[in-house]
């Protein structure tokens, strides 16, 4: 019986250090890098697969999410000067030019572009998150290409857009099907966060999502109104 029972407490703590061991599949803050392409007002434009509204705000979710949790991140742009003009505020707020240093390039694969290739690739992260316009264009590009090279790569589907809904779908399904991972803006910041306990990111993660997340921003005003905390 005692030996039964010693070896009850074994499996029984196997299990439960077993539990606590996150999966590989999740993002951390050390594990990827993230790579926002081309959200400028040209791109813009022509977007109609999601209101820009929801788009501005979950660029700001995810460049808010890689500047609080210190994720090495590439800002890319195309043609800046002479087309596409400057990116998004939500993302000039978290990753000003004057410090970030955007790449600009001229091909429409960002993988296609030495400098950018070489930012991306030398920070040494085996996986790679894409967000950017259009999904059809600059993200199966370089998504199909970093899978090539032996890459994971997410895509933040929420944070991305093109000119048709359909357009933006079947190129989120041409990604999946080479293996890419779909992921949304709030899912990204919540992966990151992973544990309410870790206080040094609860709030600025809480101010972020008040001011960008919409209904769920409300939510958490709300409850620390009527909680007070």
């Amino acid at each position: 019986m005692k030996k039964l029972l010693s070896t009850f407490a074994v499996v029984s703590f196997s299990i439960a250090a077993f539990a606590q061991k996150p999966s590989p599949e999740l993002l951390n803050p050390t594990n990827h890098t993230l790579v926002m392409i081309d959200h400028e007002g040209q791109m813009s434009f022509a977007t109609k697969s999601i209101t820009m509204d929801e788009l501005r705000n979950n660029v700001g979710i995810v460049a808010g999410a890689s500047k609080i949790f210190k994720v090495p991140t590439v800002v890319t742009t195309v043609a800046e000067k002479s087309f596409s003009g400057p990116v998004f505020p939500e993302i000039e707020t978290f990753y000003p030019q004057s410090t970030s240093g955007y790449i600009d390039r001229t091909t429409m694969n960002t993988w296609e572009d030495t400098n950018a290739h070489q930012a991306i690739t030398g920070k040494n992260k085996k996986k790679i998150v894409f967000a950017g316009l259009w999904t059809s264009v600059c993200i199966v590009g370089p998504t199909l290409s970093a899978i090539s090279e032996g890459y994971e790569v997410y895509v933040i589907t929420d944070a991305c857009g093109d000119v048709s809904k359909e357009a933006h779908e079947q190129a989120v399904t041409r990604m999946v099907q080479m293996g890419a991972k779909p992921i949304t803006a709030i899912q990204y910041l919540l992966e990151l966060q992973r544990d309410w306990a870790r206080q040094e990111t609860y709030k600025p993660v809480t101010d972020l999502v008040k001011k960008y997340g919409g209904a769920y921003g409300l939510g958490i005003l709300y409850a620390h109104d009527m909680l007070k905390h």
